[in-house]
C-alpha cells in the first residue's frame, strides 16, 4: 500500500503584474493621445503620442522577460493596446490629415478615404493575431513575417509629422498618403520576412562599436525627429521586399 501523501494541485495567484502592464497601458495611452490630438488637427502632438506607445510597447515586453512576470494576460492585454495605438489610432491619423480628402471623389461614394484607412486598420489586426500565432508556436525571437504593425504606423504618422511640419496641407499629399497607407497595409499581411530585433538585450553585455552605433543613432534622431524617424522607418519597410528580390534573383542564378 502506498502511504505517500497526495499532491494537491497549486492554487494561481491571483492579480497582475503592475510594472509591464503599466509600460502596455502606456501604449494604450499614447495611441488615444494620438486619435484626440488628430481629430483637434494637432498633428505634431499626433505623432508624439504614436512615438511614446512604440517606445512602450519596446519596453513592456523586455520587462517583462527581465523580471520574470510575463502571462498570458499581459501578452492579450498587449495585442489589444497595440492594436489601438498602431491600428486605429494610425488609421484615424492619416484619415483626418489627408484620406478625408478623398471624399470629394465620387468612387464608392465618396467614402474610399474611408476604405483605405478601414484597410489598413483591417491588415494591422490581421498583423498582430498572426504574430500571436506563430509567437506561440515558434517563439517571438525569430524573423518577422510581414511588416511589423509599429514600423507600419511609424510610416504613415511620422509622414504625416512632417508633411504637417513642412507647411503641406492633406490635400496637397493626398496621392502619397494613399499610396504609402495602402503599401503598408498590404507589407503587413504578407509574407515577407522582416529582421526581428528582439535578441537585442538591455542586460546583456556589449562591445563598445554596437554601443556606439545606438548611442550615435539617438544622437542623430535628436538633430531632426521627424525626418529622421520617417525615412529610418521607410527603409526598414522596403528592407523588406528589397532582400526578398535580392533573395529570389540569387535563387534564380544558382539554378
Amino acid at each position: 500500500m502506498n502511504d505517500s501523501p497526495v499532491k494537491l494541485p497549486r492554487r494561481r495567484r491571483r492579480g497582475i503584474y503592475l510594472l509591464p502592464n503599466l509600460f502596455t497601458t502606456i501604449t494604450l495611452f499614447g495611441g488615444f493621445y494620438a486619435i484626440i490630438s488628430a481629430m483637434a488637427g494637432r498633428f505634431d502632438h499626433a505623432a508624439l503620442g504614436v512615438l511614446a506607445a512604440m517606445m512602450a510597447d519596446a519596453l513592456d515586453g523586455r520587462i517583462a522577460r527581465l523580471t520574470n512576470t510575463a502571462t498570458d494576460f499581459g501578452k492579450e492585454y498587449d495585442s489589444l493596446c497595440d492594436m489601438v495605438a498602431f491600428g486605429i489610432a494610425a488609421s484615424v491619423v492619416i484619415y483626418a490629415y489627408s484620406l478625408r480628402y478623398l471624399s470629394g471623389y465620387h468612387w464608392l461614394g465618396g467614402k474610399l478615404g474611408g476604405a483605405i484607412a478601414l484597410l489598413y486598420a483591417v491588415c494591422a489586426a490581421l498583423r498582430l493575431a498572426r504574430f500571436n500565432v506563430l509567437a506561440a508556436i515558434s517563439g517571438s525571437d525569430k524573423d518577422f513575417f510581414g511588416l511589423p504593425s509599429p514600423s507600419a504606423a511609424a510610416v504613415l504618422v511620422f509622414f504625416v509629422w512632417n508633411a504637417y511640419e513642412w507647411g503641406l496641407t492633406g490635400l496637397q499629399m493626398l496621392v502619397p498618403a494613399a499610396l504609402l497607407t495602402v503599401a503598408t497595409a498590404l507589407l503587413m499581411v504578407s509574407s515577407i520576412r522582416y529582421h526581428s530585433f528582439k535578441k537585442f538585450s538591455l542586460s546583456a553585455r556589449m562591445r563598445f562599436a554596437p554601443f556606439a552605433l545606438v548611442v550615435g543613432t539617438l544622437w542623430l534622431v535628436s538633430l531632426d525627429p521627424p525626418r529622421i524617424l520617417f525615412f529610418g522607418f521607410l527603409g526598414y519597410a522596403a528592407s523588406g521586399p528589397l532582400l526578398a528580390l535580392v533573395r529570389w534573383l540569387r535563387r534564380r542564378r544558382a539554378s
